[in-house]
């Protein structure tokens, strides 16, 4: 399994093996089970590595681990404001069930920047974990990991937008931030990626919104606010993993 996998989140689950948690994410009592929770296992042990105090400072700088060669850390958020203040760009019901736990939720609506980077993140460490084993995949435990990858990078190009529009103080400090801009597009680039090679899959690892979801995200406006903050010009061809150089 470690061999066929895309390197992201490999280490980490690798050193989940004595977690005394494990138990609480993964079902072991069959393959079929441990391949369905895995998501959710490494999802959940994601945001523990990229929160904790040591890399970051809730609202003042976070960690993003990557992939098992890149785990960013220190990347300066400058605190922001309440995610909540995104909902009224989302104007269909395609995410509503996850925006009525990140956004109109009272305390996970008022989450700033560090609950939009730390909850993409994590789904886009879990997402590639259930593609490479999708045969395994009954279609329970990771049955919305591309609608999270999908609704996580809506969320945070909607940021990006209502930042420049309504907080300009805000949109100066960020864009002044190469970490955070290179960790942007990154992560843009990875939701690409991996929700194209979930795509075949995407009726055990996802509803049909998140395709629709994506179609959204590359509408002009949040392209248009994606490549003026990390000031870089990306695809939107079938190459969309990539830049344009």
């Amino acid at each position: 399994m470690y061999q066929r996998r895309w390197p992201s989140g490999q280490a980490l689950a690798i050193a989940q093996a004595k977690d005394p948690y494990w138990n609480q994410f993964v079902r072991k009592n069959s393959f079929e089970a441990f391949a369905e929770s895995m998501m959710v296992a490494i999802h959940e042990e994601t945001h523990m590595w990229d929160l904790d105090p040591a890399r970051t400072r809730w609202n003042v700088h976070t960690a993003a681990w990557v992939n098992a060669a890149r785990q960013d850390t220190v990347v300066p958020l400058h605190d922001g404001f309440p995610r909540k203040e995104i909902l009224p760009l989302i104007k269909d019901r395609l995410s509503d069930s996850m925006d009525g736990i990140y956004l109109r939720d009272k305390t996970q609506g008022d989450y700033h920047m560090q609950g939009v980077t730390a909850e993409l993140n994590a789904g886009l460490t879990g997402l590639p974990a259930v593609t490479v084993l999708q045969e395994y995949i009954k279609g329970v435990g990771a049955s919305n990991a591309r609608d999270i990858a999908a609704t996580n990078l809506r969320y945070l190009l909607l940021y990006l937008r209502v930042a420049k529009d309504r907080h300009p103080d805000y949109w100066a400090k960020i864009r002044n931030e190469p970490k955070l801009r290179e960790l942007v597009l990154t992560q843009f680039l990875r939701t690409a990626y991996w929700l194209e090679k979930s795509a075949p899959y995407t009726g055990k690892l996802g509803s049909p919104n998140a395709d629709k979801i994506t179609a959204t995200n590359y509408a002009p406006e949040n392209i248009a606010v994606l490549e003026e903050f990390t000031g870089r010009k990306v695809r939107t061809d079938t190459q969309k993993n990539c830049t344009t150089t």
